[in-house]
């Protein structure tokens, strides 16, 4: 179970009860204040992440392996989606854990990343065999 979904509400109650004992209602009025500005600060780097992402086609990244560098274990799915600039491409099941998205880029690398519970498990980088193939020399 995630107990951050109980904690947090529980910790700005708490702050609100406290704000109240000790400073009374314009107490309130600032702690309540600054959650707010917390929640839309949140929410406005959320609806930028995504509004860039909407340009972008799906499962689409500049570069794979800068991609790959760039990752670290427990980052949430927005900051991937941040990174990317783009949505990842759905490989897992619809609303089923663990989530798997794909992000390829040009040259046909990707990296395939596993989140669960919104979090950054592991990712894998993946790229194409260089072709082996002899160029042709222009002779004398």
């Amino acid at each position: 179970m995630n107990y951050l979904k109980i904690l947090v509400p529980a910790a700005g109650v708490a702050l609100v009860a406290a704000a109240y004992r000790a400073y009374g209602w314009p107490g309130v009025a600032i702690v309540s204040g600054g959650i707010v500005m917390w929640i839309l600060l949140h929410f406005t780097r959320m609806m930028q992440a995504l509004k860039r992402a909407a340009d972008r086609p799906i499962g689409f990244v500049g570069s794979a392996v800068m991609l790959n560098a760039r990752l670290r274990t427990g980052v949430t799915l927005l900051h991937v989606i941040a990174l990317t600039r783009a949505l990842g491409e759905l490989l897992s099941p619809k609303d089923e854990q663990p989530e798997v998205f794909r992000w390829t880029d040009a040259a046909e690398s990707h990296v395939t990343c596993e989140f669960r519970n919104g979090r950054l498990v592991k990712w894998e980088l993946f790229r194409p065999p260089v072709g082996d193939e002899e160029t042709p020399v222009p002779g004398p």
